[in-house]
């Protein structure tokens, strides 16, 4: 079957390289979730992790003892959390925006809308102590299913938003490679956002004589990243989905029809995201402390990783359960 048309953009990637070295990742234990897909784990401030599965479900798993609790059900496609002080959950659903699920599960729409137009792909959000919003949405012309269309496109439609406490919606920044992972500093001073296919973290200025600039905190990362978390630790851990595909690289600076031909392969020849599970952690002047990995099949395709008092879980976009790793 014919696939959908991608709107090639070429650009040139700068050349791979590792940034130190790599530790191995060891799953101590698997919690499942009931369902399928907890692409985002967060800790909540009484250190229980905070998921969303596919089907819709929020839900709190005890890291010790693996007991789970459904919080409430989106109706949507949960992606990224934000745990909140009241109890509350801040989540970006692909399919309905940005919510908010109260302490009592209870379910509200924050944006459902941006500038007239549908809010879809919402990716990952974070709440600043005065009840300012950041979110990012990855695409504007790609749903999950098909996301691999924009690794393959590049035409960079990622956005950074902020909902003020008034309601009011603000796009701050555009064109951004597949906006995804979203972090607020502790002195609330900077944001930190992942492009997923640009292989880089940026931070964005909120306060000061540089407030609404951006610059490079990461660049020239070896695989893709995701979802990010800032550990009790003070780290920004990091969840790589997959790593770079050296085919794609080279042809990312060649004609759009390249990448159009190898998209229209069909699926069981098309270059697919090797296997494995790869978490990353920086502190936030951007200097690598840890990169664990593991291609042995025990975990695959994080998209996000988070760290409590020395707990480290990992998520997966298409794993059943919630990975606990051995700490490094």
């Amino acid at each position: 079957m014919t696939r959908r048309l991608i709107r090639a953009r070429r650009w040139t990637p700068p050349a791979r390289r590792d940034r130190g070295p790599t530790a191995p990742l060891r799953v101590l234990r698997r919690l499942p979730t009931g369902g399928h897909g907890p692409e985002d784990v967060v800790f909540d401030t009484a250190g229980q992790i905070l998921t969303g599965t596919a089907d819709g479900r929020i839900l709190r798993i005890d890291p010790a003892t693996g007991e789970r609790t459904v919080l409430a059900d989106t109706g949507g496609r949960p992606l990224g959390l934000h745990a909140r002080a009241d109890g509350g959950v801040l989540v970006c659903d692909h399919d309905r925006g940005l919510l908010l699920v109260r302490p009592d599960g209870a379910v509200d729409t924050l944006v459902d809308t941006v500038d007239g137009a549908p809010l879809t792909f919402a990716s990952n959000v974070t709440q600043a102590a005065d009840g300012t919003i950041w979110f990012t949405t990855s695409t504007t012309r790609w749903r999950l299913h098909d996301h691999l269309g924009d690794v393959f496109e590049h035409s960079g439609t990622g956005r950074l938003l902020r909902r003020d406490p008034d309601g009011a919606v603000t796009t701050l920044l555009t064109g951004l490679k597949f906006a995804n992972g979203l972090v607020l500093a502790p002195d609330e001073s900077h944001l930190l956002f992942a492009e997923t296919t640009g292989y880089r973290i940026r931070r964005y200025q909120l306060t000061g004589p540089d407030a609404g600039r951006t610059d490079v905190l990461v660049d020239n990362l070896p695989g893709f990243p995701d979802n990010m978390s800032l550990g009790s630790d003070g780290l920004l851990w990091l969840g790589i989905a997959a790593p770079r595909d050296r085919l794609l690289d080279r042809l990312l600076p060649l004609p759009g029809f390249l990448r159009l031909l190898l998209w229209n392969l069909p699926a069981a020849v098309r270059p697919r995201p090797a296997v494995v599970a790869w978490v990353m952690a920086f502190t936030l002047d951007g200097r690598p402390v840890h990169d664990l990995r593991a291609a042995d099949g025990s975990y695959g395709f994080v998209t996000s990783a988070a760290e409590h008092h020395r707990t480290i879980v990992a998520g997966s976009l298409t794993e059943d359960d919630v990975a606990v790793l051995a700490a490094p």
